[in-house]
C-alpha cells in the first residue's frame, strides 16, 4: 500500500509545501544544517508471508511482522517464565521484593524533533515501561552506538537531554557502554537503555489481570509523536507545529497507585499506537475490547495531518500516553486523577472489556458501524522510537 497525495486538500489550519526531490538529495545531515528534506511518500504495508528469509523494515513496526519474530525466534530461543506475562517488562522476585526489569533500543530519525529528541525518548521510554508494570523506576543503563563523524556537540546535546529527563523522572543513569562504527554504518547515533524498578504494592498489574466489564481509559490525546516525527522528517510546514507528546508518566501512574485504585493493567502507546496496544492486551488476556471512536481524543492538528497523509490516528505512535484498565466503578476517580496529573489531555473513557470474541478489538465508528481493529501488516512509519 502506498499513500497518494496528488489530490489531497489541506484541512483547516494546515499548509503544506510539497517539493520535488532534487537529484542526489537522498540523505539528511545529522546536524540539521542541510537543506530542508523533501516530501517523499514512501509508506509501504507489506503482506505477511508464512516464511521469510530476510528481515524487512516492517519487522520493526510493532505489528504482525514483529510478532512473527517474537513468536518464531525470540520466545523459543530465550524461553523463561518471566516472559509469559507478555507485558512491558519482566516481573522478577529477589529476596521477597518484586522488581520490574525492561530494555529498549532507540533508532529515532531525525535525532531532534519538535517536543523531543532521541535522548528524551530513550529515557522516557524505559521509565514508562517500568511504570506500566506498576513499578517505581529506580535506575537506568545507557549504551551508545556512535557513527564516525557524528559532531561532538550533537552527542553533548543528547546527553544533556537524557540527564534532564532522568532528573524529571527521578531516576539515575548509573552505568553504560559506548561503541563507534565506521562512517556510513550507524546513521549518527543509536541508544539502548535498560531499567530497574521496585513494585511497592500488592497489585498484579498485567494483561492477565484484565476482567470482563473493566473500563478502558486513555490518558490523553493520541498521535502527536508520530505526526511530529513525520512533519520534521518530510519537511511539512504547518501553521502551528505539532509537538511530540514525549514525557515521563511518573506523576499519573504513582498518583493512581497512591489512591488505592484496583488497577488491572497499564500499557503505554508507542509503536503501533492505541489500536496495536489494545489488540495485544485483548490477545494476551483472552478477552475482547470494544471502543467508541467518538470518545478517543485526537487533536484537530493531528487529525488533519493524518487525513492528508493517509494515516489512521489509532495506529500512530505516542511517547507520553497510556491506557489504564480498571473496574468500571473506579473509572470516574481515575479520570479525575488523570485530568490533574497526566501530560497532555484530555483523558477519556473510551471503551469496555467484554468476554465475547476472545482476542478481538472492535471500534464503533462515528456513524454507528462496528469494525474489527487488527495489528498493522507492516511498518507505518519506520525509525519512530
Amino acid at each position: 500500500m502506498k499513500s497518494s497525495h496528488k489530490n489531497a486538500v489541506p484541512a483547516a489550519g494546515l499548509s503544506l509545501n510539497f517539493e520535488p526531490i532534487p537529484p542526489g538529495l537522498d540523505d539528511y545531515s545529522v546536524t540539521g544544517s542541510g537543506p530542508t528534506p523533501p516530501f517523499r511518500p514512501a509508506l509501504q504495508c507489506p503482506v505477511p508471508l508464512a516464511q521469510r528469509t530476510e528481515v524487512t523494515i516492517g519487522h520493526g513496526g510493532g505489528g504482525k511482522l514483529t510478532q512473527e519474530l517474537i513468536d518464531g525466534i525470540f520466545r523459543p530461543a530465550f524461553a523463561h517464565a518471566a516472559q509469559e506475562c507478555q507485558h512491558d517488562g519482566a516481573i522478577l522476585k529477589l529476596a521477597g521484593v518484586r522488581l520490574a526489569f525492561t530494555t529498549d533500543a532507540h533508532v529515532v530519525s531525525p535525532l531532534f524533533f519538535p517536543g523531543g529528541d532521541i535522548g528524551r525518548v530513550a529515557v522516557n521510554g524505559t521509565v514508562n515501561d517500568l511504570l506500566m508494570c506498576g513499578a517505581r523506576p529506580l535506575w537506568l543503563s545507557a549504551s551508545f552506538v556512535l557513527e564516525e563523524g557524528l559532531p561532538i556537540e550533537i552527542l553533548r546535546r543528547v546527553a544533556a537531554a537524557m540527564s534532564a529527563a532522568a532528573a524529571a523522572a527521578g531516576v539515575g543513569i548509573v552505568t553504560g557502554d559506548t561503541k563507534v562504527v565506521e562512517h556510513g554504518k550507524g546513521d549518527g547515533l543509536y541508544i539502548t537503555t535498560a531499567g530497574v524498578g521496585v513494585i511497592e504494592h500488592a497489585l498484579t498489574i498485567a494483561p492477565a489481570s484484565i476482567r470482563p466489564g473493566d473500563a478502558v481509559l486513555v490518558s490523553g490525546d493520541i498521535g502527536r509523536h508520530g505526526m511530529a516525527i513525520m512533519a520534521t522528517r518530510e519537511g511539512l510546514a504547518f501553521e502551528s507545529p505539532i509537538e511530540s507528546d514525549c514525557a515521563p508518566l511518573v506523576a499519573p501512574v504513582q498518583t493512581l497507585l497512591a489512591a488505592g485504585l484496583q488497577i488491572h493493567c497499564l500499557r503505554d502507546l508507542t509503536r503501533g499506537g492505541l489500536a496495536t496496544a489494545l489488540v495485544e492486551l485483548a490477545e494476551t488476556s483472552g478477552l475482547a475490547i470494544r471502543i467508541d471512536e467518538q470518545k478517543v481524543p485526537v487533536s484537530e492538528m493531528v487529525r488533519g495531518a493524518c487525513e492528508i497523509l493517509g494515516f489512521e490516528p489509532l495506529y500512530v505512535a505516542n511517547e507520553g500516553r497510556f491506557v489504564c484498565i480498571l473496574p468500571e466503578e473506579q473509572a470516574p476517580a481515575a479520570l479525575d486523577i488523570l485530568k490533574r496529573t497526566a501530560p497532555g489531555g484530555p483523558p477519556a473513557l473510551i471503551g469496555q472489556v467484554r468476554a465475547a470474541r476472545a482476542g478481538a478489538v472492535s471500534l464503533r465508528s462515528v456513524i454507528g458501524a462496528e469494525r474489527i481493529l487488527d495489528r498493522l501488516s507492516g511498518e507505518q512509519l519506520p525509525r519512530i522510537c
